[in-house]
């Protein structure tokens, strides 16, 4: 290890720091639910029906979870109205917790999951 290195260290932890204070006070279960949310879409794309596949598919890139809701909801799987109360209730929760307000991220956290579940 050369005398360098533990200062490049310290440079890097003082980097990388203020990232993990910036989180709200709910962003782990945003992150959460959207694992949930991908598991869902991922569950009902192994289950449903299948569809063409789109030219955007074949050029090498991997599918965001809002192109896999978008193909769900062509294909029937899961009602578009669904999808977009529960794009609602994420943009609700992460603006919550942007602003430091862990109860109104919860409920609409929480409003989320109902809508998630099978």
């Amino acid at each position: 290890m050369t005398a360098h290195a533990p200062l490049a260290l310290g440079a890097i932890i003082l980097v990388f720091a203020p990232l993990a204070a910036q989180a709200g006070p709910c962003a782990d279960e945003i992150y959460q639910t959207d694992i949930a949310i991908g598991k869902r879409l991922n569950t009902a794309a192994a289950h449903g029906a299948t569809g063409a596949e789109s030219t955007f598919a074949t050029m090498h890139r991997q599918p965001t979870p809002g192109t896999v809701a978008g193909a769900e909801a062509k294909l029937g799987e899961l009602p578009d109205a669904d999808l977009r109360r529960i794009e609602t209730f994420m943009d609700e929760a992460r603006k919550a917790d942007a602003s430091n307000d862990k109860a109104t991220c919860e409920q609409a956290l929480a409003e989320a999951h109902k809508i998630l579940e099978p």
